[in-house]
């Protein structure tokens, strides 16, 4: 992997300005532009033209998502974002429909992705915090863990056919953060996933 694009799909709130996955977007980039890697950008606050987006996930051979969890998804600006582009890129760029054919009746719903090969990174902020996922005595999520909630996102990078990388998060930013240590889990999280290349 040498090309990365990184999306900041944090949308203001007055309670929430944007600041943390601001900042977590641009050390990401830099963090990875100094270990030789490219990269290119884009947020959900700057316009953006479709079709060059659909060129930048076809450039990159992986794609971080950068997002807080609102109302347990991403931002509807995000959400825009992907019936936008993506419903752009169904034309073959980035999947061919959605991989059945009237022909070949063995092919499964969800097969025609065409970015295979291609990974993907979610990190996600949350105010919920640590304990209340993965633990079946914790009411909210039922034992749920932060990929479980974020499933459908998966299914959505899934139907182009990438490849899930390591989940990262940052929890409790609203009412407890740690952003520090928050910075420090983060840089080693790219370390680990994403070695030197210059």
């Amino acid at each position: 992997m040498q090309n990365v694009f990184i999306i900041n799909a944090h949308q203001p709130w007055p309670f929430s300005k944007g600041k943390l996955n601001r900042t977590m977007a641009e050390k990401a980039t830099t963090h990875l532009q100094n270990k030789g890697y490219h990269i290119q950008t884009t947020t959900m606050q700057d316009a953006y033209d479709a079709e060059k987006e659909i060129e930048k996930h076809l450039w990159a051979d992986a794609l971080i998502l950068q997002s807080p969890c609102n109302w347990m998804g991403v931002p509807w600006t995000f959400k825009k974002y992907m019936d936008e582009v993506y419903t752009a890129g169904m034309d073959g760029r980035l999947c061919a429909g959605d991989g059945r054919s009237r022909e070949d009746k063995s092919k499964q719903y969800g097969s025609g992705g065409t970015l295979t090969g291609k990974k993907y990174l979610l990190s996600i902020t949350y105010n919920a915090p640590l304990e209340a996922f993965d633990n079946p005595d914790q009411a909210f999520f039922g034992g749920r863990g932060v990929d479980d909630l974020f499933w459908p996102l998966h299914l959505n990078f899934k139907f182009f056919g990438m490849m899930p990388l390591k989940t990262f998060a940052c929890y409790d930013v609203l009412k407890n953060p740690d952003v520090e240590n928050d910075f420090v889990r983060f840089d080693a999280h790219l370390d680990q996933l994403f070695p030197s290349i210059g």
